[in-house]
């Protein structure tokens, strides 16, 4: 896992552009003209990730479901038979808490999942596996947030999943004995298309509800076109997202 780890933050911007940097500081004096194009292509990389425009316009791509309606919450449990949380890593032994606790990104996906039950009714399962290889499990880890923080206790935890594919198998394992053939899923807007897609193929009919829309954020200064730290994280994300969508239809057709 760290090697993988490893090699996919290397190959993928802004590692890769980093690298490219690197290659044009080595070749300056033996190849000076690829020199100058790695720079400018690696420079130029790390710039457009740098640009919240740039971001928006990315996820206007990837970010292909809609939201789910207010109005809909309610008349959720005519739909489905369960709310999925997908997990997103954790903050290791956080000083504040004494514990590992849930991302940012995590939290609001819970938080929305929370609202959904308590309009609809619907319990709760929370996926997602050990991380570092240490328990806790981010499943339980979001389970012992959302009971503490939202008030809302989880009725399934699936603690060993690594990817979306394994949320996806290990989640129908667990629910699809019980006859929960029907999900709620949620996570982020920009992650919702490949999640929808390895729900369905693990035989779930699957009602998506994303939060954390990227695409949305039209009040930017100067339009956008200032560089923000933000925006490198943000777009780091989408495209690991667009990398990752590819593989899935390519691996798990």
């Amino acid at each position: 896992m760290p090697f993988r780890y490893f090699i996919k933050n290397l190959l993928l911007p802004p590692g890769l552009f980093l690298l490219l940097l690197l290659f044009a500081w080595w070749l300056r004096n033996a190849r000076p003209r690829l020199a100058r194009a790695l720079f400018v292509v690696g420079l130029g990389g790390m710039w457009l990730m740098s640009l919240p425009v740039m971001v928006e316009w990315s996820a206007r791509g990837i970010e292909s479901i809609p939201p789910l309606a207010q109005g809909e919450w309610s008349t959720l449990a005519q739909r489905a038979d369960a709310i999925v949380v997908l997990g997103s890593g954790r903050e290791r032994n956080e000083p504040s808490w004494g514990s590992d606790v849930p991302t940012g990104v995590a939290l609001e996906r819970m938080r929305y999942a929370a609202r959904l039950s308590k309009a609809s009714g619907l319990p709760i399962l929370t996926t997602g596996g050990l991380h570092y290889g240490e328990p806790p499990s981010e499943a339980a880890i979001m389970a012992d947030s959302l009971r503490d923080d939202f008030g809302v206790t989880v009725r399934w935890q699936e603690g060993q999943s690594r990817t979306t594919w394994e949320n996806a198998t290990m989640t129908a394992a667990m629910l699809q004995p019980l006859g929960i053939k029907r999900v709620v899923v949620v996570t982020q807007a920009w992650h919702m298309p490949r999640s929808v897609w390895s729900f369905e193929k693990a035989g779930f009919s699957v009602v998506p509800a994303p939060v954390g829309f990227l695409s949305t954020d039209n009040a930017r200064p100067f339009g956008g076109w200032i560089p923000e730290s933000r925006a490198v994280w943000q777009m780091g994300q989408l495209l690991n997202e667009a990398a990752g969508w590819v593989g899935y239809r390519l691996f798990y057709r």
